[in-house]
């Protein structure tokens, strides 16, 4: 088989299995260029949006207390089984949620077979929750993957058991496979939505808050307001907690992290985190991948310029 054959072979399967999710919508986001613009924060436009899907679900509760069928009821008017989220799509597209301006990204023009997914279907939204900047794809995250592994700690998996499995499918269908991108981001995100389902229904999942719905005489009442505060931190931007690479998206990447070695430079802060001991042991057993070395204080530091990250690429 020829080279270019060889190629087509690991290409066509990503696309065959992605073509039809994307008729709205992009898949990986770039938090790196762009972070001096000024950018409104969405939190309240977001968290009105959530807690408006909460109420609705409270007030057509009718039955006794069902824990399941209140998440899966959140899964399906916030999450969903599509590859841009109710929720992620309305971030993407509603005039009142601010979004950066598109413009070149650390994926642009990327060959074709270095990553044929983002070739294709480009980037996605980036926006300020928490006074954080976020890939739109993050909610989707939030509420279906942190759904699922919630789902799967109620069939009694243990945590190390759905983080290991959160972790396979960020390497496959969600990340590696498909867009040679695994993002410790994406990784964060899932577990915090695993923490808001919790949170639902249990005191204290959150340090000092309580559940948030409570079941009373076959009704739901919700107790308290949900906010992306709670959930969202520096470890959700791609730039202060950076992704691994396939090796040849990843020689890709390196150049063009080379040319934003000026703008860290001039403003070092915007790009570096002061939280960073604290989240790294949060989430150290989540199931990211060591790609500090991404992070462009050190990726600077070390004048890694055309170097491409020591990884492996994805198998299927």
């Amino acid at each position: 088989m020829s080279c270019l054959a060889r190629k087509l072979a690991r290409v066509l399967p990503a696309l065959l299995c992605l073509g039809w999710a994307f008729s709205a919508g992009a898949y990986e986001t770039d938090q790196f260029h762009d972070r001096q613009l000024p950018l409104a924060d969405s939190t309240a436009i977001l968290d009105g949006r959530v807690n408006e899907a909460l109420e609705e679900i409270a007030a057509g509760w009718r039955g006794p207390a069902d824990e399941g069928k209140f998440a899966r009821a959140i899964y399906w008017k916030l999450g969903g089984p599509h590859w841009v989220d109710h929720i992620e799509r309305f971030a993407m597209r509603s005039p009142e949620v601010a979004r950066l301006p598109r413009g070149r990204t650390i994926y642009s023009f990327p060959p074709l077979f270095t990553s044929p997914v983002l070739f294709f279907f480009g980037v996605g939204e980036r926006l300020k929750v928490a006074e954080v900047m976020i890939g739109s794809d993050k909610l989707g995250h939030f509420f279906s993957q942190g759904y699922k592994y919630f789902r799967r700690s109620r069939r009694g998996w243990s945590e190390d058991r759905f983080v290991t499995w959160g972790s396979r499918v960020e390497g496959w269908l969600f990340g590696q496979y498909t867009t040679r991108v695994f993002s410790n981001a994406d990784m964060v995100a899932n577990y915090e939505g695993l923490l808001f389902y919790r949170g639902l229904f249990a005191d204290g999942v959150l340090p000092g808050k309580g559940r948030i719905v409570a079941f009373e005489q076959g009704r739901a009442r919700i107790l308290r307001p949900f906010s992306f505060r709670d959930h969202v931190n520096d470890y959700w931007d791609e730039a202060l907690n950076p992704s691994l690479y396939g090796a040849s998206l990843g020689r890709h990447v390196a150049r063009q992290l080379a040319e934003l070695c000026p703008a860290y430079l001039e403003q070092p802060k915007l790009f570096v985190t002061a939280h960073e001991e604290e989240l790294a042991r949060r989430y150290a057993r989540i199931g990211m991948k060591d790609a500090r070395y991404n992070r462009l204080d050190r990726f600077c530091a070390e004048n890694r310029a055309g170097a491409a990250p020591t990884v492996t690429e994805p198998k299927p």
